[in-house]
Parts: C-alpha cells; sequence; structure tokens
C-alpha cells in the first residue's frame, strides 16, 4: 500500500470537517515506572513478545530483525536478535545487506504492525491502555521523524493538525490499525 494513503484519508476526512481527537506520543520512557502511558507506543519501549517462537524484547527489535529476514541477512539477523538495546538494533538494521528501499517500502508498514499487533496482544496492560484511546488519532509526534512521525514535536500547535504535518505518521496509523485489529477480534 502507499504510505501516504493514511495521511490523505486523514487530511480528507478534517478537510470534509470531522472533528478528531489526537493523542500525541514520542519517547520510550514513562514519567512513572509503574504506570503504562503513551511511551508503550514507542517501537523502543520495552515489551517482551512471541513471534513464530522468536522472543523479542521491543517492536524496533522486532521490525529490524524482519528487515534482515527481508533481505536474507542471516548474519545480521542473528545480531538483531541477541541484542535488546533498541539503539544498537536500529544501528544493525542499517547495515542489513541486499536492501532494495522500493522492497522495504512495500513491506515496512506492514512488519510493524504484525510486530505492534504481537507486542500489545500479548501484554495485557499495553493493550488495555491502546484500547483506551478509543477513536483517538494517534500521532507519533517526533521532530526528527518525517516517516514514523509528523516531524512536529507534540507542543507544536500543528501536531494536532494532519494538514500541516510533515511527516507520514506511520507508526502512529500503524497502531490505529493494531488497535481496528484488537477491538474486532
Amino acid at each position: 500500500m502507499q504510505d501516504s494513503k493514511y495521511l490523505k484519508d486523514l487530511q480528507m476526512r478534517v478537510q470534509l470537517g470531522e472533528k478528531l481527537q489526537y493523542l500525541c506520543f514520542w519517547g520510550h520512557s514513562p514519567k512513572h515506572a509503574q504506570l503504562v502511558d503513551k511511551s508503550c507506543f514507542s517501537q523502543w519501549f520495552p515489551s517482551r513478545f512471541e513471534l513464530d517462537g522468536i522472543q523479542y524484547q521491543s517492536a524496533e527489535q522486532y521490525m529490524m530483525a524482519q528487515k534482515a529476514q527481508l533481505f536474507a541477512d542471516h548474519d545480521v539477523f542473528a545480531q538483531i536478535i541477541k541484542c535488546s538495546d533498541p539503539k544498537q538494533v536500529k544501528a544493525l538494521g542499517r547495515l542489513v545487506k541486499n536492501y532494495d528501499e522500493a522492497k522495504w517500502l512495500q513491506h515496512r508498514f506492514d512488519i510493524v504492525v504484525q510486530g505492534n499487533l504481537a507486542k500489545f496482544s500479548q501484554n495485557t496492560e499495553l493493550k488495555a491502555f491502546l484500547l483506551s484511546t478509543s477513536t483517538k488519532v494517534l500521532v507519533e509526534a517526533s521532530p526528527v521523524d518525517k516517516i514514523w512521525g509528523v516531524g512536529l514535536a507534540a507542543e507544536d500547535q500543528q501536531a494536532e493538525n494532519p494538514l500541516q504535518w510533515r511527516g507520514l505518521n506511520l507508526l502512529g496509523f500503524a497502531l490505529i490499525q493494531v488497535r481496528a485489529q484488537l477491538l474486532s477480534a
């Protein structure tokens, strides 16, 4: 699916006058260690889950492992699986051999949806928090990420206006899709 489709659909809803609520998130550290909050939406948030018999420590680890598998880089895949630090995992993902941008663009969104579906369905508290967002538009308010985020900080008033976003918000849209799948299960 074309990455910009989700954003264009949302922008059309806004242009037609639909009133929406937004929940901006960015960062993977909760404000209170014992409470689940919007930091759980981060790919880097520590959350164990299993897919295809493999234990993952974060959705970021899953995403980068799948990237390595997609391009048949078994060495980098093995390194990613052994690594629990999301920053290092991301760096390893950039080392994947035989990388093909067009192929990655075709698969990346579905990979992130699949990883987050496992993450939220296998962690009761995280699932409850995601479902509690109801119909809110989930916005990765990353000022530095224009693919997975909106390219704006949460404090920026434009972060709650999809017509002004500088990024695609793919992580936000992936989480919205996961929420819908969990609700329909």
